[in-house]
């Protein structure tokens, strides 16, 4: 069982840039993938950003390819989310969520992450 706790997301201006913490429980950390969706107002939820256990594979939306850069400290059970550029379309609740994979690859739907935090709220002013 994990446990996510996302850091507090917050009202922002275009422009901007704002970094998103995901601390998780456990003492299995690296052997999970880490991820983050985000779902807009009457939107799905869509994928953002995902890395290995290890931090060897990372992979990005198109929409943030460029302007995000996702992260983990293994010895702090964190992710991070740093979120550069920011537009008034990347406004969303933020999702952490975690993917138990022990080496095996890292997915980027929804429906392969077992372990979802509370979410967090960002909103970027035009």
């Amino acid at each position: 069982q994990v446990h996510l706790v996302e850091s507090a997301g917050r009202l922002v201006q275009a422009g901007s840039s704002l970094r998103l913490s995901c601390a998780a429980s456990g003492r299995t950390f690296s052997t999970y993938a880490m991820a983050w969706f985000r779902q807009a107002p009457g939107k799905e939820r869509d994928f953002v950003a995902a890395v290995s256990g290890g931090s060897s594979s990372t992979y990005y939306a198109d929409s943030v390819k460029g302007r995000f850069t996702l992260s983990r400290d293994n010895a702090k059970n964190t992710v991070y989310l740093q979120m550069n550029s920011l537009k008034p379309e990347d406004t969303a609740v933020y999702h952490c969520a975690a993917h138990y994979t022990a080496g095996a690859g890292v997915p980027i739907t929804a429906r392969d992450y077992s372990y979802w935090g509370q979410g967090t709220q960002v909103t970027v002013s035009s």
